[in-house]
C-alpha cells in the first residue's frame, strides 16, 4: 500500500486539523450518533472497491502501520480496525513489580488521586465516581491512589489487554455520548469522560491482591466495545447498566477486548501504586510497556 504519511496533502489536512475551532465544529457539532451508526455499518462493507478506498482514506488522514498486524488483507475497513497482532509484536514487560500499559496509547493527565477528583486536561478536573456511574464505594477505594488516561487514536492498535496477571471481578456498562475525546475537545468540555459512554471493568491483580479499575471510554465513530473475556454474544447495551459478575483470570498480556475505533482507557490504582517514573504527559506508549509501578511488599517480620 502506498504511504502517505509524509505527503503534501497529509501535511494540508494536519494543518486543517490544528484549527481548533474547525476541528470541534468538524469531530463534534455533527450528529454524533448518527455519524457512529453510519461509521459502523459502512466500516464493515466487504465489497473490494469500497473496502479499497476507504482503507486508503482511513490512512490518508490517520498515522497508520499495519506492519505488524497478524494478517496482510482485510475484509472491510472494519477488520483493518480490529486487527490483532502477529505472535511477539508487543514484548511484556515481565517483572511483577511493573504494571504495563494495556493498549498503544499516548498518555494524557495522569498523577494521583485526590479528593476523589483527577484531571482530563490540565486545569479541568472530574469526579471520579462520576465517572464511574456513582459508584462511591470503589471511589474510595482509588482515593489517594494513582490514575493515568491512555488516548487511542484512530490509527492505533485498538485491542487492549490485562496490565497484569488478574481477575476481573465485574463489568458494568454505563450508557452515554460519544463526543470526542480528542485534546481539543478535552479543553472544551466539561467532564467530557463522565458524558461517554463507558465500561467500569473492576479487577483483582494477582499480586498482592490489590483492586484494579479499568474505565474504557468510547467515542465519536466508536460507540463499540467488545469484551473477549464475557460469554460469546454478550450485549454489553443489553444489560441495563447492571453490574455483571465475573471470574474470567488472564495473564499479563492477554487479550481483554477491542474497541471498534480510537478511544481512551483511564486507569485507576488504589494507594500504594506510582507512575512510571520516566513517563511524561504526551509519551507514546505500546501494549505490555511499563505504566506504573506496584506497592513494595512488606518486609517479613524480624527483618
Amino acid at each position: 500500500m502506498m504511504t502517505v504519511s509524509g505527503s503534501p496533502l497529509r501535511r494540508a489536512l494536519a494543518r486543517v486539523g490544528a484549527q481548533e475551532d474547525l476541528n470541534f465544529l468538524i469531530t463534534n457539532r455533527l450528529p454524533r450518533r448518527l455519524a457512529t451508526r453510519f461509521m459502523g455499518w459502512f466500516s464493515r462493507i466487504e465489497q473490494p472497491l469500497v473496502r479499497d478506498l476507504s482503507i486508503a482514506t482511513w490512512r490518508l488522514f490517520c498515522d497508520v502501520d499495519l506492519g505488524d498486524a497478524r494478517e496482510t488483507r482485510f475484509p472491510s475497513l472494519h477488520a483493518a480496525f480490529i486487527r490483532a497482532l502477529r505472535p511477539g509484536a508487543r514484548p511484556l514487560a515481565a517483572d511483577p513489580a511493573i504494571l504495563t500499559s494495556p493498549s498503544d496509547a499516548i498518555l494524557g493527565a495522569h498523577g494521583r488521586i485526590e479528593a476523589g477528583r483527577l484531571f482530563q486536561i490540565k486545569g479541568l478536573s472530574y469526579r471520579l465516581a462520576d465517572l464511574l456511574g456513582g459508584d462511591e464505594a470503589l471511589a474510595r477505594v482509588h482515593e489517594g491512589g494513582a490514575y493515568a488516561t491512555l488516548r487511542l487514536t484512530a490509527g492505533m492498535y485498538h485491542r487492549f489487554h490485562a496490565p497484569h496477571d488478574l481477575r476481573v471481578e465485574s463489568v458494568r456498562h454505563i450508557w452515554g455520548d460519544t463526543w470526542n475525546v480528542n485534546p481539543i475537545a478535552l479543553k472544551r468540555i466539561e467532564a467530557l469522560f463522565c458524558r461517554n459512554e463507558r465500561a467500569v471493568l473492576r479487577l483483582r491483580l494477582a499480586e498482592g491482591g490489590h483492586v484494579l479499575t479499568l474505565v474504557p471510554v468510547a467515542a465519536i465513530l466508536v460507540a463499540g466495545l467488545r469484551l473477549g473475556f464475557l460469554p460469546e454474544g454478550t450485549d454489553l447495551r443489553r444489560t441495563g447498566g447492571r453490574t455483571l459478575p465475573c471470574a474470567a483470570r488472564l495473564a499479563k498480556g492477554d487479550e481483554m477486548g477491542w474497541f471498534e475505533h480510537g478511544s481512551t482507557i483511564v486507569v485507576l490504582a488504589p494507594p500504594g501504586f506510582a507512575p512510571w517514573p520516566s513517563l511524561q504527559e504526551g509519551a507514546r506508549l505500546r501494549m505490555g510497556e511499563p505504566l506504573m509501578r506496584l506497592p513494595m511488599p512488606p518486609e517479613p517480620p524480624g527483618r
